[in-house]
């Protein structure tokens, strides 16, 4: 099996006035990742910088841009499919808020080169989404089939859980993307800190992709705080900090990284220590009260 060649985008939130002006803002930047990555991991909610526009508020309101958001959902899908296809990539171009009968859910598309999609939604909610915006947790994790193996992919927050990512992983999954948005360096670093012990704990590798900049108009994506990074096992073969690549921080641009899947079966077969194998297969017994004599 080939390696993958991948690029993790800092997305710098703009202000699309129209579906029409967010697709060229998509064209612009995967013209840049065209021909150096197979794959292209964009941030969560990047294309919500277009609520305030299609609101019609021209204001910063939470409930009108979500709203305008949903409505959009399926004709800003179809500018990610056709993005994908002009651009001959597989394409992560983050999530969307969407319908699901009476709920919005967070859906993060997988788009083959040929348009094919399939999704991953959000399961886990921060409180924005629960408190403020009513999204609803999603469906289970699944993985996705590639040319490169089966890849999984954890929307921001999910990260932070163990189990979610670890349920990919027990399904074959060697690469896990990873698109977040986090208006806060504490949330990029839970994001980050977290996704680093899911690359420990599983032997595998994982793709961060963040929004970055300022947008006051935008009750959704006021502030944004990250830095797209890769990272692997902290083993043999691999960098002693476990960080592949890491773009700079807060600062728009592409981070590319090749990967290649049979490092992490053979740091999974030879590493110093079998993180990957030795996973608790059973839930671990109450802890008992230790009396100090």
């Amino acid at each position: 099996m080939s390696a993958l060649r991948i690029g993790a985008l800092a997305w710098p939130v703009g202000r699309p006035e129209s579906v029409a002006d967010f697709a060229a803002r998509l064209d612009h930047w995967l013209s840049q990742a065209a021909g150096r990555a197979d794959l292209a991991l964009l941030p969560e909610y990047a294309c919500v910088e277009l609520g305030t526009a299609l609101s019609g508020s021209g204001t910063a309101d939470e409930a009108a841009e979500l709203r305008a958001m949903v409505a959009a959902a399926p004709a800003i899908l179809e500018v990610m499919r056709a993005a994908a296809r002009r651009h001959g990539l597989w394409l992560q171009p983050g999530s969307l808020p969407m319908a699901d009968g009476d709920r919005v859910v967070n859906r993060a598309p997988m788009i083959a080169p040929d348009g094919r999609l399939a999704f991953q939604e959000k399961r886990m909610m921060t409180r924005f989404e629960a408190e403020r915006w009513g999204v609803a947790s999603g469906a289970p994790p699944q993985v996705f089939e590639t040319p490169w193996g089966l890849i999984g992919l954890s929307i921001c927050y999910d990260s932070e859980f163990p189990k979610h990512v670890r349920a990919q992983v027990e399904a074959g999954a060697w690469l896990i993307l990873v698109p977040t948005c986090t208006d806060t360096l504490h949330g990029y670093n839970r994001v980050r800190f977290a996704c680093q012990a899911r690359a420990v704990e599983n032997q595998c590798f994982i793709a961060v992709a963040p929004t970055v900049g300022a947008a006051p108009w935008s009750a959704a994506l006021d502030e944004n705080r990250g830095q797209a990074a890769v990272f692997g096992p902290v083993d043999r073969g691999f960098p002693e900090d476990g960080v592949l690549a890491a773009g700079p921080l807060d600062t728009p641009g592409w981070t590319f990284c090749s990967l290649d899947p049979a490092r992490i079966d053979t740091v999974r077969r030879e590493g110093a220590v079998l993180n990957h194998r030795d996973w608790p297969r059973a839930p671990l017994p109450k802890p008992a009260v230790a009396v100090l004599r």
